[in-house]
């Protein structure tokens, strides 16, 4: 996903062999002494950074987050982490870098959130309410095991028991992690609306964390 090009712009789209410095915040630059890299440590170094000849910067995820996968469990997709800093200070990178001719990428995890993200909290509280059906959601076989035998790529199951809601949901990674149902014609707007949110905030395109596991077969079938 990327910033609409304009029709005086290039034939060629500017990230057609653009070369991307890649910044994992927790451990580029501490710009507080509190031991974390943070959005203001970024800011300081893009003259650093431009004068690599690089065309951009891929920022990873700096999203508010339990960190149980280093920033990749969202707890909210439209807000900074405090250990990082503001929005605001996420607002003054993007200037400074767009002034030092920097494109700024961001991460976007869309196959899944946090289990602390309020979607989740309110899908697992029962069967019926409105966000019922936002994650995927499955009844056990009749001697109460996971639905198929489909793996983690973390290792074991990929199934996780909510005693709650009397159902397994589905976790290609962390059991911390539950996979969204991006077949939900609601979830594709909410997370369209994510993308949105960044890109009209200035940022000049995003990138997809483990996208090939944004779909799964509803029928669950066994691998």
């Amino acid at each position: 996903m990327t910033a609409s090009s304009t029709p005086a712009a290039a034939s060629t789209p500017w990230w057609r062999g653009a070369v991307l410095y890649q910044i994992y915040p927790r451990s580029f630059m501490d710009s507080d002494g509190d031991g974390v890299g943070d959005l203001p440590g970024i800011l300081a170094q893009l003259e650093y950074v431009a004068a690599l000849g690089v065309d951009g910067i891929w920022i990873c995820p700096f999203y508010p987050s339990p960190m149980k996968d280093f920033g990749y469990d969202v707890a909210d997709y439209c807000d900074v982490d405090p250990r990082f800093g503001t929005l605001d200070d996420f607002r003054r990178l993007l200037h400074r870098a767009h002034e030092l001719g920097l494109k700024v990428i961001v991460d976007q995890v869309w196959s899944h959130t946090s289990d602390q993200h309020p979607w989740f909290q309110t899908s697992r509280q029962n069967r019926t309410n409105a966000k019922a059906d936002w994650y995927v959601w499955a009844d056990p076989k009749p001697d109460g095991t996971p639905p198929n035998n489909w793996l983690s790529r973390f290792g074991g199951v990929a199934w996780a028991w909510d005693a709650r809601r009397r159902q397994y949901y589905l976790h290609n990674f962390l059991a911390a992690q539950p996979d969204l149902n991006v077949h939900h014609g609601e979830v594709q707007a909410a997370l369209l609306a994510v993308g949105r949110f960044w890109l009209d905030l200035g940022v000049d395109g995003c990138r997809f964390d483990v996208a090939n596991y944004f779909m799964h077969n509803p029928a669950l079938p066994n691998n």
